[in-house]
């Protein structure tokens, strides 16, 4: 991603996050995201393989064609690479949720708040405390899907709700 601005920037990422609004479907959806300054970090849930790369495959390319937009640019914006990993366990789901939403502080500069204003925070009501009441916002024209499955809905709470000051391993 060699001379883009940073995907977290004022004019980039209202385009990420419309790529991923655009990029749900019913049988792939983005649940929780965080935009970092030249990669983004995404838990999602597919109905299947097939889904899920198809899913990835729409979603890079609307990724792609949206940041070049913002940018006035035409060209290469992603890696051909990313790793992917199927969570099993309510503890797995629960370690990547605080890793995603809390990625921000991993990478250098100030942290000026305690949830990322550059990711689903927002619509996250896993956290607790007053940050849970106010993330509690409806899904209805939030960028990210409901979650569907048991261990992204209710099985990651029983190893506790997140804390805005957790910090990722």
């Amino acid at each position: 991603m060699s001379g883009l601005p940073s995907l977290r920037s004022f004019e980039v990422f209202p385009a990420v996050v419309g790529a991923i609004r655009a990029s749900q479907t019913a049988r792939f959806r983005v649940v929780h995201f965080s935009v970092q300054d030249n990669h983004v970090h995404l838990l999602v849930e597919a109905g299947d393989s097939a889904a899920l790369r198809k899913g990835a495959r729409s979603l890079g390319v609307r990724l792609a064609r949206a940041i070049n937009r913002a940018c006035g640019r035409k060209g290469r914006v992603l890696d051909d690479r990313y790793h992917t990993r199927a969570l099993r366990t309510p503890r797995e789901v629960r370690f990547a949720l605080a890793y995603v939403l809390f990625n921000f502080k991993k990478h250098p500069g100030p942290v000026p708040t305690r949830l990322d204003p550059c990711s689903s925070a927002p619509w996250c009501d896993g956290f607790r405390g007053r940050e849970g009441a106010r993330a509690a916002a409806a899904f209805e024209g939030a960028p990210v899907a409901a979650p569907h499955t048991w261990l992204a809905r209710v099985g990651w709470r029983r190893h506790g709700l997140l804390s805005p000051d957790e910090h990722p391993a």
